[in-house]
């Protein structure tokens, strides 16, 4: 249940949830969160104050900081932007216990549906292999994460970083 969303004119919020479908409907037409006819209308940095259970920042760069990451309260931040959180908010956030998702494998759908659409591959599998695909990723990231104690991101650059470097043995120049 999506129980808040914010765009650059405010944040809407109703603990009994938002129809998605209308807010998706009224932002295709163009129009602001402020347009909604339910939930309360709230200042735009007010989205990092409302309680829920995964929280995705979607939109801008260094939204979560060291000075507002204490605000969260939520049990897993999903990050959609490219760099939402800062690294001193990341670590802030695991002391706190809030499981953080790194943008680079949370936020890769795109990429991969790009890729499969280049090579003429239809709708249908570019979704399944962007699931496959983003939850393998995620598992491999928290299981290294745990297993060498290191937070999801250094796990994550550190998978990124073994595939370029394999990647690259089998270029020839």
């Amino acid at each position: 249940m999506l129980v808040g969303a914010s765009d650059s004119q405010g944040t809407l919020a109703d603990p009994e949830g938002l129809d998605i479908a209308a807010l998706m409907a009224l932002k295709g037409e163009g129009r602001t969160l402020r347009e909604y006819g339910r939930g309360k209308q709230l200042p735009v940095d007010a989205v990092i104050d409302l309680p829920c259970e995964i929280w995705i920042p979607a939109a801008r760069p260094d939204m979560i900081h060291a000075d507002n990451a204490g605000r969260l309260s939520t049990r897993i931040m999903a990050q959609g932007a490219n760099i939402p959180c800062t690294r001193e908010a990341e670590r802030l956030l695991a002391e706190r216990g809030i499981l953080v998702l790194p943008d680079f494998i949370a936020n890769a759908g795109g990429v991969t549906c790009a890729a499969i659409e280049y090579q003429g591959g239809a709708e249908s599998a570019a979704f399944a292999a962007i699931d496959e695909r983003v939850r393998t990723n995620i598992r491999t990231v928290l299981a290294d994460a745990e297993r060498y104690r290191v937070l999801p991101r250094a796990a994550a650059e550190a998978l990124a970083s073994a595939r370029i470097h394999r990647a690259m043995r089998t270029r020839r120049w």
